[in-house]
């Protein structure tokens, strides 16, 4: 068995919504061979960073182009097993910072989240699922942030408590970004 296959199974959820979304990507892992790629159009793996400043009092988000929203960083893995590396390069690329330091090599989060159909560069991607490994990444508030225009049209820190003022057109997305923050409450990260 590969190690990111390994990783996942022996993942520990933290409550009841990891632990059907575990079991459903583990059904997934067992039932489909490409999961890496966008080959698969049901579900196929990303990978994100919940990226964090040293005070964990703000989160780096990025205004999201096609869903007009404020997002974390993150995409699709594209054939490649490690995870981290995938989370800690989108948010190179997507914020424009240049350190992206891990808080835990270990997976964050297991989610699955819903796609709705889009057109991206001009081409339809009908709906879909994105099996979800998160990261917990750190980085220093002062680095300088860059738009990566194809992709996000703002890049900003966000203090925690006003979360809900710019995730308040993704209801899911903001109750999985607190998820994150109680996790990181919980266990002092």
């Amino acid at each position: 068995m590969n190690q990111w296959m390994e990783a996942i199974k022996a993942y520990i959820p933290y409550n009841e919504q990891e632990e059907r979304d575990k079991a459903l990507i583990v059904g997934c892992m067992e039932t489909y061979n490409n999961l890496l790629t966008r080959e698969n159009p049901v579900a196929h793996f990303s990978s994100s960073g919940f990226i964090v400043n040293k005070t964990r009092d703000k989160v780096l988000m990025i205004h999201h182009n096609i869903y007009n929203a404020w997002s974390w960083t993150g995409g699709h893995t594209d054939g490649e097993t490690d995870f981290l590396g995938v989370a800690i390069r989108e948010a190179q690329e997507e914020a424009g910072v240049k350190v992206v330091t891990p808080i835990s090599k270990e997976i964050f989060s297991l989610d699955v989240l819903p796609v709705n159909g889009h057109v991206k560069k001009g081409v339809y991607v009908s709906a879909h699922l994105h099996l979800s490994m998160a990261y917990l990444v750190e980085v220093d508030e002062q680095e300088e942030l860059t738009i990566k225009p194809d992709e996000n049209s703002g890049v900003r820190w966000i203090p925690v408590n006003e979360l809900d003022m710019y995730i308040d057109n993704e209801p899911d997305m903001l109750l999985l970004y607190k998820k994150f923050m109680n996790k990181i409450k919980e266990f002092n990260l």
